[in-house]
């Protein structure tokens, strides 16, 4: 029942999200080269300084935390407000009266879920972001794909990499936990499941940002 639920959570936390990240990932890789490339006209600096900053840019910050804030609003509102229906109909009541851990069946699911699924959604931001800025920076002009390439992997510190899925898995677990709270403890009727569901948002979005700076002193500094 477990490893059931755990595969449907798979599909509704992850991998209905894939297209959502895709396409916004493209475009933000798009966007950091284009403004990058537009503030280093100076013919002192080489173009593959452009791809150095992408590559930065969304490994470091794009890519593992404002993709999670974007997860925190889909998949975040998404649990609570699940959960609270759940609870306003009475769904949960009638699991625990039939002997079932409702807290660890219609939680532990989602929660190993976005962790073990959200790496795998970061990891593929990384790619396409990287991806939309060497393409559309070819597009523009603004930079070549030979100096692109160079600067991509000039002096490329592969721990970036490892400390963005690190924060990932966190804020994974963050999302799923907060806005699993909101909504299984939510009392009332639909207003409340949709107010439980808006105050999860603000709340996990809050958290992340605070565990990205406390995170990013651990681990960087």
């Amino acid at each position: 029942m477990y490893f059931d639920a755990f595969l449907i959570e798979i599909e509704q936390l992850g991998i209905n999200s894939v297209g959502l990240v895709a396409i916004i990932s493209l475009f933000v890789g798009a966007v950091v080269t284009i403004q990058t490339a537009l503030n280093l006209e100076n013919p002192l600096i080489p173009p593959y300084y452009i791809a150095i900053a992408t590559r930065e840019s969304i490994i470091l910050e794009f890519s593992p935390t404002m993709v999670s804030l974007i997860l925190a609003g889909k998949v975040g509102s998404n649990i609570a407000s699940t959960l609270g229906t759940m609870r306003v109909s009475e769904q949960i009541d009638a699991l625990e009266v039939m002997g079932v851990n409702s807290a660890s069946y219609l939680i532990l699911p989602k929660v190993l879920a976005a962790m073990v699924f959200n790496p795998i959604l970061i990891s593929m931001s990384m790619f396409l972001g990287i991806l939309g800025g060497y393409v559309f920076g070819q597009l523009t002009g603004m930079v070549g794909p030979e100096d692109f390439i160079e600067g991509l992997l000039l002096e490329f510190k592969a721990f970036y990499v490892t400390y963005a899925l690190i924060k990932t898995v966190v804020f994974a677990f963050i999302i799923t936990t907060v806005s699993a709270y909101f909504g299984y403890y939510v009392k009332g009727g639909a207003v409340e499941v949709g107010q439980s569901s808006t105050r999860a948002v603000v709340a996990s979005s809050l958290i992340i940002i605070l565990a990205n700076y406390i995170l990013t002193q651990i681990i960087l500094s």
